[in-house]
């Protein structure tokens, strides 16, 4: 999920859609469901800055890669936390989803008053910005959760694997 953290944003960018469908966002996100909490937790907040520091994506001036590695680390963790709690994908993906995006409101807010700009028009761009990378996650995710756990639940069932060496 880290290297797709790192080259998802490259392709989009070269396709010119850039940072419109958050796309560093979708493999962070994932993570959330396929991983433990910690690592979950430490893949969202490393991948935007080692991003940022080999490609420049995102900035580091002005912090955006601070605020996605924020918003990174906390969307994966309730992602994580709640999908191995209820295994409801929809529940967990739209409480990180929502935690994600207001940790990335009230960040925004803060950082356009260090710098000297309207923090409510900052942070209401920032989230409008996010729209498309929303309804990309809310389309892919559920659809690679279930297809990741119904082919785990066939290799299982068929005995092909043991679960100790699928998760290896």
């Amino acid at each position: 999920m880290a290297a797709l953290g790192l080259t998802l944003p490259i392709v989009f960018h070269a396709v010119g859609l850039g940072s419109k469908f958050a796309p560093m966002m979708l493999p962070l996100l994932l993570n959330g469901f396929l991983s433990p909490f910690s690592w979950a937790v430490l893949t969202g907040a490393l991948v935007p800055l080692v991003s940022a520091l080999f490609t420049g994506m995102p900035p580091l001036y002005p912090p955006v890669a601070l605020l996605l590695s924020l918003e990174g680390a906390l969307a994966a963790g309730v992602a994580a936390v709640l999908y191995r709690v209820s295994r409801r994908v929809w529940l967990a993906l739209i409480a990180a989803m929502v935690c994600g995006r207001a940790a990335s409101f009230v960040l925004t807010w803060f950082a356009a008053r260090w710098f000297g700009l309207p923090p409510a028009m900052a942070s209401l761009a920032s989230l409008m910005q996010g729209l498309p990378g929303i309804a990309l996650q809310l389309a892919v995710i559920p659809l690679v959760v279930r297809a990741l756990a119904r082919r785990r639940s066939i290799l299982f069932h068929h005995g092909h694997e043991s679960e100790a060496t699928l998760l290896q």
